[in-house]
């Protein structure tokens, strides 16, 4: 098969073998794709640092018989270096490549959520004072883009602008009179920070004064609880997030 030319974000990386990588890279073109990186972990590899997680990268691969293709050339477009130096934008950064590549289909092109990832990188990168908030303004953008947008202003089932109750099953807000025993209270305040964070653009997310941790805490955990039930995935880089969040 001919080498083809692909951009894209690199996911994560395994070990294979005792100097391979198998990296994980969503690309503009092809979607997911996960090609093994051969001498990655030597010393004198010519790829270096250049398949590190976060890095936007120019790549010549070759398709594979198998599951996975074989990446020959990699040129740096942007290293997002700063995010792999502070703890806190790392975290936040882990969570969102962890929810791009559960979401994310093999070889299924998918440019809104590479230019999402993108806009989220470049945000952090640009350290914000609230890396938190940065993710989860991307996980309400991503759940939009995946069509699982929840509902923050009005009931999830009736419109009701009366909502007090927060349901992740039955999409959001509700009222009283829609609510079902999943339903638990939730504050106003909570609400207003997620419609906040919904429709700021990510690069002005994070940077003002930080929100009131009684309502960003119980924010987070409606996000965190409505992504995963709609993802059908447990987000294991969630706990790392919560411990670098202010």
């Amino acid at each position: 098969m001919p080498p083809y030319k692909e951009q894209g974000i690199v996911l994560r990386s395994v070990k294979l073998g005792e100097a391979d990588k198998i990296v994980t890279i969503l690309t503009q073109g092809s979607g997911k794709v996960r090609a093994v990186a051969k001498g990655l972990r030597k010393t004198t590899s010519r790829f270096g640092g250049r398949l590190e997680p976060f890095t936007h990268v120019n790549l010549m691969l070759y398709r594979g018989r198998g599951a996975l293709d074989t990446v020959t050339q990699v040129e740096i477009v942007a290293a997002h270096r700063r995010i792999r130096d502070d703890l806190r934008l790392f975290a936040a950064a882990e969570t969102m490549v962890e929810t791009v590549d559960k979401v994310a289909e093999e070889h299924e092109r998918n440019v809104p959520l590479v230019v999402l990832l993108l806009h989220g990188l470049r945000a952090l990168d640009a350290a914000p004072n609230e890396p938190a908030s940065v993710a989860e303004s991307f996980w309400l953008k991503l759940l939009s883009l995946s069509g699982f947008h929840p509902a923050l202003t009005a009931c999830a089932v009736c419109g009701s602008p009366e909502v007090g109750l927060w349901s992740a099953g039955l999409g959001g807000a509700v009222c009283g009179s829609c609510a079902d025993a999943s339903a638990g209270r939730v504050s106003a305040e909570a609400l207003a920070l997620l419609a906040a964070l919904a429709g700021t653009d990510l690069s002005l997310v994070g940077r003002g004064d930080p929100p009131d941790p009684r309502w960003s805490t119980e924010a987070r955990g409606m996000l965190v609880g409505f992504t995963e039930y709609h993802l059908e995935r447990r987000m294991r880089s969630v706990p790392m997030l919560v411990r670098t969040s202010r």
